[in-house]
């Protein structure tokens, strides 16, 4: 037998305790209750009643009202604030409607008056008996219901956290393939994606908004595989027929993303990013609040990374002059309640970033390299 089988086995549902100061009473009911698949003790007062339920648990108490010491209705009190599980049948020599009502309002199962006929003692005796049995199996089943939700969650919760995992080292190759091929931007799209959530967080953002705001800053270049290495790639400045096609990315990157369900707000990021609050900036002239929240907190952090990296055609400028051009940009090209709350973020934490993403980078460069070896 399992211990779920012994659950539902209680032994405690064959044992009966009758309650009575009247020997005879007492004896008989004992008696004709007694039998293979039942255990009926008798107790001559409500004292000897507890002393023999603080040793054993009963399926059911069947007591007089009126004893000596302690009425039945105070051993009923009693019984169901010890143990509510333990059914008990009230008896009494008077046709009091009063103590009838009083004790199924404390939660007795039946009342009998006496005389009774035993012939009607079995009956309820086996209502009770079985509505017991009924609450039992009920709360166990719903335990075990509980308990199995409970495994199904986290094993959902398993598995989708492995499904996010892979999303992550999916998204981070792509990106990471992006970054080989355009060689003056390594580790921006990774470096954008930090900066994004640090903003974001600071914004008051969480749960899947902060996630796809993540997701959109990692991504936002996505579309530039669309764009040809001749223009991609120039050295010197784009001519106005490169710049336009250059302008297209962040339509290709929408394309590329919307058509998969867990990428579709990321995508709105995307196709964004390259929005001015002003309305200046492409591909939709899009301005204010009409832009994507996530591409308003892209575009400050962009300019910060863009200002405070190494190009070829120059060299990375300070952190304190990055925040300066934000700062001036306020309202023309970026957010202002965004580049607020950039410059509540103290300049060493923008740093901290910084130098920590490009040391993942690096390490992981290294560690390429060697693998090739």
């Amino acid at each position: 037998m399992t211990a779920d089988d012994s659950m539902l086995q209680d032994p405690t549902g064959t044992r009966i305790l009758v309650v009575d100061d009247e020997e005879d009473i007492r004896n008989v009911l004992v008696e004709h209750l007694s039998d293979a698949h039942l255990e009926c003790t008798g107790a001559p007062g409500a004292f000897d009643a507890l002393n023999k339920l603080k040793k054993h648990r009963f399926a059911l108490v069947i007591t007089d009202v009126l004893m000596p010491g302690m009425s039945g209705t105070e051993l009923l009190r009693h019984i169901k604030k010890h143990d509510p599980d333990t059914e008990v049948i009230v008896v009494s020599g008077l046709m009091d409607l009063h103590t009838a009502v009083d004790s199924l309002r404390l939660g007795a199962f039946d009342f009998i008056t006496k005389p009774f006929d035993l012939r009607t003692i079995w009956p309820v005796v086996k209502r009770a008996l079985e509505h017991r049995r009924l609450v039992l199996e009920n709360r166990y089943y719903q335990q075990q219901l509980e308990k199995k939700v409970l495994e199904r969650t986290l094993e959902l919760n398993d598995a989708l956290r492995e499904i996010e995992e892979s999303y992550r080292v999916t998204l981070e190759a792509l990106v990471a393939s992006l970054d080989i091929r355009e060689h003056e931007t390594q580790a921006h799209s990774q470096r954008v994606r930090e900066y994004a959530l640090t903003l974001a967080e600071r914004l008051g953002l969480e749960g899947d908004e902060l996630l796809q705001v993540g997701r959109g800053a990692l991504l936002h270049d996505v579309g530039k595989i669309g764009v040809r290495d001749s223009i991609l790639l120039k050295a010197g400045p784009l001519t106005a027929a490169e710049w336009e096609e250059m302008k297209k990315h962040p339509r290709i990157g929408y394309d590329i993303l919307r058509s998969i369900n867990f990428l579709i707000p990321a995508a709105e990021i995307v196709l964004a990013h390259q929005e001015r609050w002003d309305g200046k900036g492409y591909p939709n002239g899009l301005g204010g609040p009409d832009i994507p929240t996530g591409a308003r907190i892209f575009a400050v952090v962009d300019t910060l990374d863009a200002m405070t990296s190494n190009r070829p055609y120059r060299k990375a400028q300070s952190f304190q002059a990055a925040t300066e051009e934000i700062r001036r940009c306020s309202g023309t090209q970026f957010d202002p309640l965004v580049v607020e709350a950039f410059l509540t973020v103290d300049t060493e934490s923008w740093v901290s970033i910084h130098e920590s993403v490009n040391r993942v980078h690096q390490a992981q460069a290294d560690f390429t390299a060697l693998c090739r070896m």
